[in-house]
């Protein structure tokens, strides 16, 4: 059986990249609706090729989800893909699909078209050796991972509970590892106002924003703690008018990033509690915990030595590892459902216009997850 599936995984590799091109000349930006629309029809009606029950949830300022069943009951298996890319329209007249002997380009291939890609044909090869499994399995697309999934989080929280496994079909470490742990992520803006004077005039009449700004950010990045996973930058300041002019209002945007919890916890209680050293100055912090920590637990050990346990079956050796990049995965992980993440392709360059694929990893996972899919 395990080997009937990877050749036959293999055997459908030209479709596989058929899909695969299809997606990636799809451009789908998050911000752009009608683009992610025409992504979401695209898998829809493979879905439906492929024998799925298809239902879509209708969304007004993003993408629509779409959700394909194979299979009924309760329980069964639960994989996860997002359409939406971090690429805006235009990008493919400059930066189009390519092949070479051993790599695949274009925007949005590995983060995740090929992970769409990947699940669509474990899909079709399960068909194609008459081994779909009897349990309910469910191919969840969103649409808005890539600006925090705001409009899909509920969606993929029910839907993770209503199964007893999920499969992330996010890209792969570089040497191919899964991530059994990946950091929670923070959005916050820190915004302080002063007072406006003179800088040469009255300079004391003036309560200048950008020091107490800049005393603030000293406090903030002893929050730190490399030993523990936590880190914070300050990647956007404003503030000010004129040289001349003492600032009253500065901002601050800043990126957090925790691998536990317990950090969340600790950093969240050090934010609420800030407050302005100059006492002309006034401080207050905006913004939210857009994903929570997805920590090496348990659970997650456990889910992943079975996951090794099933590929070594079809003579394949699954490593491990984590990120502190942030996926839906992060959702799932407080819900202690067993999960499984970085099941997508191998490659590099995401975000960017060298974004790649390796050839050789797209039936390889193909044949993982219709394994994990039938042997679970």
């Amino acid at each position: 059986m395990r080997s009937l599936i990877t050749a036959e995984a293999e055997r459908l590799l030209p479709g596989l990249l058929d899909t695969l091109r299809g997606l990636v000349e799809i451009e789908s930006p998050t911000t752009d609706k009608s683009a992610v629309d025409r992504a979401g029809r695209f898998v829809a009606e493979r879905m439906a090729e492929l024998g799925a029950e298809i239902q879509r949830f209708p969304q007004v300022d993003v993408g629509d989800h779409w959700l394909g069943t194979w299979g009924s009951g309760s329980g069964g298996i639960l994989m996860l893909v997002h359409l939406d890319t971090v690429h805006s329209i235009g990008t493919l007249e400059r930066f189009p699909w390519s092949q070479t002997t051993n790599r695949v380009y274009g925007p949005g291939v590995l983060d995740m078209k090929a992970g769409a890609a990947i699940a669509l044909a474990a899909i079709r090869a399960l068909r194609a050796n008459h081994s779909v499994p009897g349990r309910r399995l469910s191919l969840l697309f969103t649409s808005d991972e890539e600006t925090g999934s705001h409009s899909s989080v509920n969606l993929i929280k029910a839907q993770a509970r209503d199964h007893e496994l999920v499969l992330c079909l996010e890209p792969a470490l570089p040497d191919g590892s899964l991530k059994t742990w990946r950091k929670g992520v923070g959005d916050f803006e820190l915004i302080i106002k002063g007072k406006a004077a003179h800088a040469g005039a009255n300079p004391g009449e003036g309560v200048n924003a950008i020091h107490e700004m800049a005393r603030q950010i000293q406090r903030m990045t002893g929050l730190e703690d490399q030993a523990a996973g936590t880190t914070l930058n300050v990647g956007i300041i404003e503030g000010g008018t004129r040289t001349n002019v003492i600032p009253a209002e500065s901002r601050a945007q800043l990126d957090i990033r925790v691998q536990t919890p317990e950090e969340q916890a600790r950093v969240a209680a050090a934010l609420a509690s800030l407050a302005p050293i100059d006492p002309g100055a006034e401080l207050r912090v905006e913004g939210e915990w857009n994903r929570p920590p997805m920590p090496r637990t348990e659970t997650m050990v456990a889910t992943f030595e079975r996951a090794r346990a099933i590929a070594a079956g079809i003579g394949m050796e699954l490593s491990e590892g984590g990120t502190g990049g942030g996926s839906d995965a992060n959702f799932v992980a407080p819900l202690g459902i067993p999960l499984l993440d970085g099941l997508g392709a191998v490659g590099g360059g995401a975000h960017t216009e060298q974004e790649h694929v390796l050839l050789e990893s797209l039936p390889a996972k193909a044949a993982l997850l219709a394994t994990l899919l039938t042997e679970w």
